[in-house]
């Protein structure tokens, strides 16, 4: 039977614009490809589950436009529940466009206004899909009232909480700590995080390990260019880190590359994994990601476990 995985996030439609050069002032280029898709970091994760066998739920807001209409027929064709999805009036669903130039650069455009953000009440009235679930992926680019409740109610529920991205609220990070099992950053949250520059991962490691007692028993910390490091503490792993390099594919676009992380890793540990080996799972998953253009990923279970 597939793992039962929640995540509470973003839905949106992603746009994507492929240029030779970004186009200074008052000036204009042609795009070389268009891309228009179901994105957004909860969807791509959702999408993210499904393609590696779990059986994902997805707990989002959208408008009630026709864009949302064909963002939900995607993913429901894509294997997400999105009976909790909520379905915003008068409001118009989430934008986000890409300007990607022909190194690999990416400059983001985003419309997403408070209206399809999660609130406390949204989450509290599709609790019963976190606490069905086997494991809740939180996402903590919303905002921090809906974020810590859906972290507790899964907490409570005795699932595996995997958190993604840093507190920004300091009122609310301790709590959120000591609901998560798992903590993911990118390189840039792990500066906000550590206070450490990513090029520097010994330091970030010594910090990181006394971060392990405020609640999660595993941290991913992005260190851009060195790759990823692990630091785990925990009666179910025992205590190690471990640095895993960036895979060698050629980059085309990061975008998504973290969120098939956070979706491999997630699987990995609920199938009993231990922590290097649900790392490199998740590093193998991101790094299948980059070589297209856009955040919606295509990955092939089969080959990540060759």
């Amino acid at each position: 039977m597939s793992a039962r995985v929640a995540v509470a996030g973003q839905i949106a439609r992603d746009l994507v614009l492929l240029v030779d050069e970004v186009p200074d002032a008052n000036r204009s280029v042609d795009a070389r490809l268009r891309r228009e898709m179901l994105g957004g970091k909860g969807a791509n994760q959702a999408v993210s589950l499904a393609e590696l066998g779990a059986d994902p739920a997805l707990l989002a807001v959208t408008g009630d436009d026709s864009v949302a209409d064909q963002l939900l027929a995607q993913a429901a064709r894509d294997g997400i529940d999105v009976s909790a999805v909520v379905r915003r009036r008068d409001t118009v669903t989430g934008l986000i466009v890409e300007l990607l130039d022909g190194r690999g650069h990416w400059r983001y455009v985003e419309h997403l206004p408070d209206a399809v953000l999660l609130t406390e009440a949204d989450v509290r009235a599709h609790a019963d899909v976190l606490t069905a679930a086997d494991a809740v992926l939180v996402q903590l680019q919303q905002p921090p009232t809906a974020t810590l409740t859906a972290a507790r109610l899964a907490r409570e529920a005795g699932r595996l909480v995997v958190l993604d991205g840093v507190p920004t609220d300091d009122g609310h990070r301790a709590a959120l700590f000591a609901a998560a099992d798992v903590l993911r950053a990118d390189d840039h949250e792990t500066e906000l995080l550590t206070g450490v520059t990513a090029g520097d991962p010994e330091r970030v490691r010594a910090v990181a390990t006394d971060l392990l007692a405020a609640g999660p028993g595993l941290l991913v910390l992005g260190l851009g260019g060195a790759g990823n490091l692990a630091v785990w503490r925990d009666p179910r792993w025992g205590e190690g880190h471990l640095l895993v390099p960036l895979t060698a594919e050629r980059v085309v676009d990061t975008t998504g590359a973290g969120d098939a992380l956070v979706a491999a890793l997630t699987v990995a540990l609920l199938r009993g994994d231990p922590p290097p080996a649900a790392v490199r799972y998740a590093v193998a998953a991101a790094g299948a990601t980059v070589g297209h253009p856009g955040g919606r990923p295509t990955l092939d279970r089969a080959a990540l476990t060759a």
